[in-house]
Formats: C-alpha cells, sequence, structure tokens
C-alpha cells in the first residue's frame, strides 16, 4: 500500500456542494480511473480518503489537501494524470506526493486556515482598520448560532488567530483572516465579518491556506 497526499482546488463551478459530496466526487474519480484504492476493515469497508477539513457551502480555495491510500505503489505523476482526466470542471489537482504511513492524520495536524473574504462596505480604509483593531483587542466576544440541535454559545475571540486588510475592492474591501481549525473549534469567516460589523454575507470567501503543526504550509501567503 502506499499513502498520498493531494493538494487540489475547488472553484466557483463546485462552490455550493457538500463535503460529503466531494468526497463522493473523489470516490467516482478514482473509480473511474481504475485506481486500486485501500479500504478500512470493519463490517462496511469505505475507501481511505481523509480531507484535512470540510469546506463550507459556497467556499472556494486552491489550497485543498486530502491524503489517501492507493493498494498498489503508483507514480505520483501518473496519479496526478489519470485522476485529473476523471475530475469535472471546478476541481483540479495542483501537487501529488508520498508520505509516510506512520505521519499523523491531517485532522490532528491542523491548525489554523487563512481565507481572504470580500466585504460589502461604505467604511473608508481607517474605519476598517479600527474595525480589526476592536476585535483583535477584545479579551472575549461571545457569540451564537442555531443548528439543529438548538443553540451554541461560545466566544468567537478565541477562534481568531488574525485579521488584516488585504486591499480595496470595488465597492468595499478584501480581509485576510487566519482562524482555529482543531479539534476544539474552527473560525467560520462569515460569523468573522459579521463580528467586524458586517452583517451581510461577503461578496466571496476563499480558503488561501491551510496550517498544520508541523509548520508545513499547503500555500504561501503573499
Amino acid at each position: 500500500m502506499q499513502r498520498l497526499r493531494i493538494r487540489f482546488s475547488r472553484g466557483n463551478e463546485l462552490k455550493f456542494i457538500s463535503h460529503l459530496d466531494i468526497i463522493r466526487l473523489w470516490d467516482r474519480a478514482l473509480r473511474r480511473a481504475q485506481i486500486q484504492m485501500a479500504y478500512s476493515e470493519g463490517f462496511s469497508p469505505h475507501p481511505r480518503i481523509s480531507l484535512a477539513a470540510p469546506l463550507s457551502v459556497g467556499v472556494t480555495s486552491d489550497v485543498e489537501l486530502m491524503d489517501i491510500t492507493v493498494a498498489n505503489q503508483v507514480s505520483p505523476h501518473w496519479f496526478a494524470a489519470a485522476a485529473g482526466q476523471q475530475l469535472p470542471a471546478g476541481i483540479s489537482i495542483g501537487d501529488v506526493y508520498p508520505i509516510a504511513p506512520i505521519i499523523p492524520s491531517l485532522q490532528s495536524q491542523l491548525r489554523f486556515a487563512e481565507y481572504e473574504v470580500d466585504i460589502e462596505t461604505d467604511k473608508d480604509t481607517a474605519g476598517i482598520k479600527a474595525d480589526i483593531s476592536r476585535v483583535l483587542e477584545a479579551d472575549r466576544l461571545p457569540w451564537h448560532h442555531y443548528r439543529d440541535t438548538g443553540r451554541r454559545d461560545y466566544d468567537i475571540r478565541a477562534l481568531i488567530d488574525d485579521i488584516w486588510l488585504v486591499g480595496q475592492e470595488p465597492g468595499g474591501y478584501r480581509l485576510g483572516m487566519r482562524l482555529r481549525c482543531d479539534s476544539n473549534g474552527s473560525g467560520r469567516p462569515e460569523q468573522v465579518a459579521a463580528a467586524l460589523g458586517y452583517p451581510e454575507h461577503p461578496r466571496s470567501i476563499k480558503r488561501t491556506q491551510l496550517i498544520l503543526n508541523t509548520r508545513t504550509r499547503s500555500n504561501t501567503r503573499r
């Protein structure tokens, strides 16, 4: 068996499909490419495909990370070519490289995710910077949202590592956010934007980096 780590992108064409649909998409593509997958043991075996973190519906990314285990040794170049021919528009493979089986899972290594978030506002640059400073200087930011299981209360400030101004866009600004993304909680860019004082859903959200505790990064912030 061989374990491969894949970096891939999800564009606008597929930004409205769910995390489970992405897993199914990859499973079908690998089957059509005739790549022999390794399967889990147990009553209901499933292909050993593991993503670093779910990508919320409506969010694009160039830096998604996925580990898969194949039954036989394959060339990363061959894998990328064979699988890439079976993927739909909106998803493409960046890098493929083998990793040791003993390396911890992506989910256990992931610490932060970075995003670029386009907000619509008529504030000036000074006003945007003041909003960022207000949030970063806060000790706590009590927050809540509702799920099927009911209301959930938490401190959204604990999920924010950094926020910065990327630049001005027509009718608004682009913000960078580094948010916690681990087993103890994951920050959501649209909620952070609301905490900054912009309640309208961002015009666009793009994940630009995944940061692992090994200091290995899926992309370099520019």
